[in-house]
């Protein structure tokens, strides 16, 4: 019987893990290639399965919300020590930490996209500091590259402040259970471009501290 930590190592190999073996791109924190696990009509949560690399069906969707945007990751990203240090001193706190997945990205475009699992280059123009419990789970905003209506656009600011409020009400609620308790969940801040490219830096070098062996593993 194969090692499974072999055969994890050729599955990283062989197939395109959409976490590590999808390169960010060398305009990065500027231009970035993300995964997407979810499109606006998906009433099943999506995401992807840290170990194999597939789609898997994470749960139904409780309410009938759903994201209004592209939903995914940017690969080879990681909430560590340094994103959690960001909203540490943004908040004035000691005690948050990196939720220890790569960092989520919403990718707003005026084109209809019918599945996800595909990669999709985006600019970064903002995002949501977003706390969940005492973890840092920040949201990425950004716009896919060369996109008619919203390809312009360089920072959240001038986005219509109703799209920023449907997407911290999502953010906000697509974890709750009816008839549960609500999760303890904030978005503490709304920030523009400057501050979503330092997060997306950061958790390039958390990444890099967390898999530094990855390709010394691969190559046995």
């Amino acid at each position: 019987m194969m090692d499974p930590i072999v055969g994890r190592l050729m599955g990283l190999r062989y197939k395109s893990h959409p976490w590590h073996g999808i390169n960010i791109g060398d305009q990065a924190p500027d231009r970035i290639m993300t995964f997407i696990e979810m499109v606006s009509t998906d009433t099943v949560k999506y995401e992807v399965d840290k170990d194999s690399g597939y789609l898997k069906i994470d749960r139904p969707q409780k309410y009938s919300t759903t994201v209004p945007a592209l939903y995914g990751f940017i690969p080879q990203t990681y909430s560590g020590s340094r994103v959690a240090d960001i909203s540490n001193t943004a908040l004035t706190r000691n005690d948050i930490i990196g939720d220890g997945d790569p960092v989520d990205i919403c990718v707003l475009t005026e084109k209809a996209i019918s599945h996800g699992d595909i990669l999709v280059k985006a600019k970064p123009i903002g995002g949501m500091r977003m706390i969940d419990a005492n973890q840092a789970d920040d949201k990425i905003i950004a716009v896919m590259s060369h996109d008619a209506v919203y390809g312009k656009i360089n920072d959240i600011s001038e986005l219509p402040q109703l799209v920023v409020e449907r997407l911290k009400h999502y953010f906000l609620t697509y974890k709750d259970i009816p008839g549960g308790d609500k999760r303890n969940v904030e978005v503490t801040h709304i920030y523009g471009a400057v501050e979503a490219k330092e997060i997306i830096m950061a958790s390039i070098e958390d990444y890099n501290d967390r898999f530094n062996n990855l390709e010394a593993m691969l190559k046995i």
